[in-house]
Order: C-alpha cells, then sequence, then structure tokens
C-alpha cells in the first residue's frame, strides 16, 4: 500500500512543490557529457532547476570518472530533477530521439548556428561537454545540429556550467514568451508521483 506523503505536509509546502511542478518542462532536457568538476556538474544542475528542466541526461563512457556531488547548495538542486546516466552516447542519443527530441551540441565548427537562431520552443535536447575537450566527436556527428554562443572577446570558451546556463536562459525566453510555463507539461500520474516524491525529501 503506498502512503501518500503530501497528507503530512503543510499548505505552504505543498503549494510551494506545486507550483515548480507545474513549470517543469518535459520538453526540454540538457545532456552532460563526461563533465569532470563536480562543482561544474552541480552548477549545470541548479541552473536545469531554475528554467524548469524535468530531466537531465548523464554520459560517462569510462574516460572520466563520475564526481560525487558534494552537499552543499547547488549539490541539492539533483534533489529536485530526475536525472539518467549512460555509458555511451549511442546509447542516451538513441533514447532521446525515440522520445521525439532533436539534439543540438554546443559545438564551434563552420556549420554552428550562433545560439539566437535556434528554436529552443521545439521539442529539443541541447549537449555540453567536457572542460577541456568540449563535446565528443561522436556526439558531434550523431546530433541534428550545432550552435554556438556569441562572444566577442579575445578567449573564445565559456566556463561549461555558464554556457549552460546562457543556453538555459535563452531557451527559457523563448518558451516564456510563447507561454510554454502557464500549463503543466506533465502528464497527470508522472505529475502525481513527482509530487509524492517530492513531499518526502526535505
Amino acid at each position: 500500500m503506498s502512503i501518500d506523503y503530501t497528507s503530512f505536509l503543510t499548505d505552504e509546502r505543498i503549494t510551494r512543490l506545486k507550483r515548480t511542478l507545474d513549470k517543469r518542462q518535459t520538453t526540454l532536457t540538457v545532456v552532460l557529457e563526461n563533465i569532470i568538476d563536480p562543482h561544474n556538474l552541480s552548477a549545470c544542475l541548479r541552473s536545469c532547476d531554475a528554467t524548469g528542466v524535468s530531466k537531465v541526461y548523464l554520459i560517462y563512457d569510462g574516460s572520466q570518472p563520475f564526481p560525487k556531488l558534494k552537499s552543499s547548495s547547488s549539490a541539492s538542486a539533483s534533489k529536485w530533477i530526475e536525472v539518467e546516466k549512460y555509458k555511451s552516447v549511442k546509447e542516451c542519443f538513441e533514447e532521446i530521439k525515440k522520445d521525439g527530441f532533436k539534439i543540438y551540441t554546443t559545438h564551434m565548427s563552420a556549420q554552428s548556428v550562433p545560439l539566437y537562431e535556434i528554436d529552443f520552443t521545439s521539442k529539443i535536447a541541447i549537449v555540453f561537454g567536457n572542460e577541456h575537450f568540449g563535446v565528443s566527436e561522436l556526439a558531434v556527428n550523431q546530433a541534428d545540429g550545432n550552435f554556438l554562443i556569441p562572444q566577442v572577446g579575445m578567449i573564445q570558451s565559456l566556463n561549461i556550467s555558464v554556457a549552460c546556463a546562457v543556453s538555459l536562459y535563452e531557451a527559457f525566453r523563448q518558451r516564456h514568451e510563447a507561454g510554454m510555463y502557464d500549463s503543466p507539461q506533465l502528464t497527470p500520474d508522472n505529475y502525481s508521483t513527482k509530487l509524492n516524491k517530492w513531499a518526502q525529501k526535505k
């Protein structure tokens, strides 16, 4: 027999949980490939939570160890986001495309388009790569497209967590203007399951 944990919460707490779930975007997701620094990973997850991303995919192919998230305020964002781990780009991308997502990598090439030309109101997954090597060639080749964040400085790169935040907030801007945060995207069953699961968290 399952327990309804929401019955143990105050009305204020329930309202806050529901308000957050109402904004969760099932049509926007993030893929993080072989991120080394736990602080970068935590910061990326925090940006995902802030912009309503419901699920994040982590790829660790064995070339980098999975970083342990520390019990800090930024790491706590992982409690509110569904995380799926994969050992290969192929396996991860196949799963994402099966759900109807278009995949875009953050990669500088002649074929890359500026961030602001991407339609983030579509069903989209954005991929961010390793701090030293960026997104892998395999990920780039299997993606539907590539984009870059326009810059005018001498150093043509951003920290992975900064790039993630900048990209997600452009997605947030477009989706907010399109009214995509005005009604829940989670199915009723998924919404109820997540609400009860969240109610157990401190």
